[in-house]
């Protein structure tokens, strides 16, 4: 399985753009840069988008992805999430209001602009040739974690979260395990605007990692950290020595 960092921070400057991956060119994880990162080409390849949560940083590119979907006369692009966080995309964002409901508007003559996909927590689907687990986590609003699997290779996306359980469970039981990619936002004296935000820090990210037994030996791609903090939470990362840690950079591609 191939990854691609289209976005990995918590913020955006012209150096930093907010959280998107590409996993074998097909199926998008969440929206913060699916446009500003990808030409409109491997736009077009994108079969699915998996929303973790809706909030801004997450769902932005949606509206521009779906705008050039319809001028390329489609196909449908697959919005998959959990039921609230659909309902928020649909009075909230693609509502006729705030950018057209591609939902009907035709893509030449191959269906809608977007389809939604809602899914269940802890029910696994198909999706882009992959098989997709949701998870809750604890986060500001409803917010899934996603485990991905394409027959053999299986990674976790964590979706934005602070300390959490059922997540570190249902890890827990699985059979493989190749990959993490954590969030972790703010520095370690800022753990109080990290938990009333749902976020970790370095520090509560070391505690969240020791909820899975094999952690160590997986590798943790870490991203969602806060642009203005960056330097100080990489230097106390580098501090985090027992896990197998790496800060994800525009534009690298890992394969597991």
């Amino acid at each position: 399985m191939k990854i691609r960092v289209l976005g990995c921070h918590g913020g955006e400057t012209p150096r930093h753009r907010t959280s998107s991956f590409l996993l074998d060119e097909t199926l998008a994880i969440d929206a913060g840069a699916l446009t500003s990162a990808l030409e409109l080409p491997d736009q077009h390849k994108v079969q699915a988008v998996l929303v973790s949560h809706a909030h801004m940083d997450h769902v932005r590119d949606l509206a521009t992805i779906a705008d050039n979907r319809c001028q390329q006369g489609g196909p449908p692009l697959e919005i998959v999430g959990l039921k609230s966080t659909l309902d928020v995309l649909r009075a909230h964002f693609f509502n006729d209001l705030l950018w057209p409901d591609f939902s009907k508007i035709p893509a030449g003559d191959k269906g809608m602009t977007i389809t939604y996909r809602e899914v269940e927590p802890e029910q696994s689907f198909e999706v882009a040739g992959k098989t997709v687990l949701p998870v809750h986590v604890s986060h500001t609003i409803d917010t899934a974690a996603f485990i991905v699997s394409d027959g053999k290779r299986t990674i976790a996306y964590s979706g934005d979260t602070g300390p959490t359980e059922r997540f570190w469970e249902v890890l827990a039981k699985r059979e493989r395990l190749d990959a993490l990619l954590m969030e972790v936002s703010f520095p370690n004296d800022s753990h109080a605007l990290a938990r009333v935000s749902g976020h970790h820090t370095p520090q509560s990210l070391d505690e969240e990692l020791r909820k899975l037994d094999r952690a160590e030996d997986i590798p943790t791609l870490l991203y969602h950290i806060k642009p203005y903090f960056q330097r100080e939470v990489e230097r106390e990362l580098a501090n985090v020595r027992k896990w197998s840690l790496a800060v994800c950079a525009l534009e690298q591609e890992y394969e597991f």
